[in-house]
């Protein structure tokens, strides 16, 4: 099976920028339908790191492309009544017809964004239990029986219409590389979803570590996807595209660059460097890398798709 080339669409980047209008979002997902691109991401944030509401902005990705695979990158799911949720990624399934895959994840711990959580009204220490009960009452009501549910959240005989369109809902995938995130995704998701390392061994060694955790769970690991969210600049001059990847992870974290490198997957350099680093992942094991591009979008669309072409990933 070939890999799936995802692209994640600068939402974040075009709020910074003072560029809120979704028109050119738009476009850029539609030309990266048309040049080949498996899927379209959206990463989530309420106040820590502004950027449009990636269920709302999918919806609209929905009606203007046809075959791409739809997701998050990734949502947090402890941010939202999961009745609501659960309701909302039904309808954008529908609207999809499919297509959607909702990467989550537990945030980090970090000032801003224990004060997001705290502007929500959602206890920060308490974020993993409520996430992973929150997608358990997801998944009973995407069944369309009715459901019973006494726990963080009570429902009494609940029917939720419509059902997504893929039956049992859309894909889970959970992100994380903390040994804790690693027996989640293997346990409970339907796939593997992280940041890093920045190391294809050392991607591997996790994803192994996944999928035993679905073995020791009587899951079938063969079920599980095996994902990757990359951060990328391609140029010329080495030095100019692992500067101008240290400016963005910068810009975009407001930390210094070599404290987001020591936990995500990220390379600037030129165009052959760059396809030699992805091979790598994909030797590895990996089998749906995610790309977000440091600036730039047009290009590095274009460039990634050649490479693509050029070495049959």
């Amino acid at each position: 099976m070939s890999t799936k080339i995802g692209y994640l669409i600068p939402t974040r980047e075009s709020v910074m920028e003072g560029r809120p209008q979704t028109a050119p979002l738009l476009r850029l997902a539609e030309r990266a339908e048309d040049l080949g691109y498996d899927s379209l991401w959206l990463g989530d944030s309420l106040l820590a790191r502004p950027r449009h509401e990636p269920l709302t902005l999918l919806a609209g990705l929905a009606t203007r492309t046809r075959t791409v695979e739809l997701g998050t990158a990734v949502l947090l799911p402890a941010l939202r009544n999961p009745v609501v949720m659960a309701h909302q990624a039904a309808t954008l399934d529908q609207l999809c017809e499919g297509r959607l895959i909702l990467g989550v994840g537990i945030a980090g711990d970090v000032a801003n964004i224990r004060a997001e959580f705290e502007a929500a009204g959602v206890t920060f220490e308490k974020r993993v239990g409520r996430m992973m009960e929150g997608l358990r009452l997801c998944r009973a009501l995407w069944t369309g029986e009715a459901v019973n549910w006494d726990g963080r959240w009570t429902v009494r005989e609940g029917v939720l219409g419509p059902l997504p369109h893929r039956p049992g809902g859309p894909p889970i995938w959970g992100g994380g590389s903390h040994p804790d995130g690693l027996k989640r995704a293997g346990r409970s998701m339907d796939g593997w979803f992280p940041t890093g390392p920045n190391d294809p061994a050392a991607w591997q060694a996790k994803w192994h570590t996944v999928r035993q955790h679905a073995v020791d769970a009587g899951r079938a690991a063969a079920g599980l996807t095996g994902a990757l969210y990359l951060t990328l600049a391609v140029a010329d001059d080495s030095d100019k595209a692992a500067a101008r990847v240290d400016e963005f992870l910068e810009s975009y974290y407001g930390v210094p660059s070599q404290v987001i490198r020591r936990r995500q997957a990220c390379f600037g350099g030129p165009a052959e460097a760059v396809a030699e680093w992805i091979a790598g992942f994909i030797e590895a094991g990996v089998q749906h890398l995610v790309l977000r591009f440091a600036g730039d979008h047009d290009r590095h669309l274009e460039l990634l798709a050649k490479l693509r072409s050029q070495h049959g990933w």
